[in-house]
């Protein structure tokens, strides 16, 4: 059987773990990935294994999400750590780590719709 390939470009935010759409089994290492996104109960749902578009939009959910926790926990921490008594330099380092985490998480957000979107063109071709 001869597999062509996709015309999708590949963005900076592919991840590099997910083979190039079009490439022998780049489906199933998306789905690998995929399911490493979501709570593991989700990912051994049949339907989500069966159909990788459906697992890529619950995991579009799932860090959408990821992403408002971070930013809440961002934006509240300033007020709401000192009254947890804790020290002026754990605030700060906690601040800072949410605000990596938001970034990461956007990052995620932008790989997971770069995949979703070659899935979604890949089944349209079917």
């Amino acid at each position: 059987m001869i597999m062509t390939l996709t015309t999708t470009r590949i963005s900076s935010d592919w991840p590099c773990q997910v083979k190039t759409p079009g490439s022998y089994d780049w489906e199933r290492s998306a789905a690998k990935w995929l399911r490493e996104l979501v709570p593991a109960r989700y990912a051994s749902y049949p339907a989500l294994l069966r159909h990788p578009v459906l697992l890529a939009r619950h995991a579009q959910i799932q860090v959408q999400n990821e992403v408002r926790v971070a930013r809440t926990a961002l934006q509240t921490a300033r007020a709401d750590l000192p009254r947890l008594g804790l020290a002026e330099s754990v605030i700060e380092h906690t601040i800072k780590m949410y605000a990596a985490e938001v970034m990461q998480l956007q990052h995620i957000a932008r790989s997971v719709r770069a995949v979703t979107q070659a899935l979604t063109e890949h089944n349209a071709g079917r």
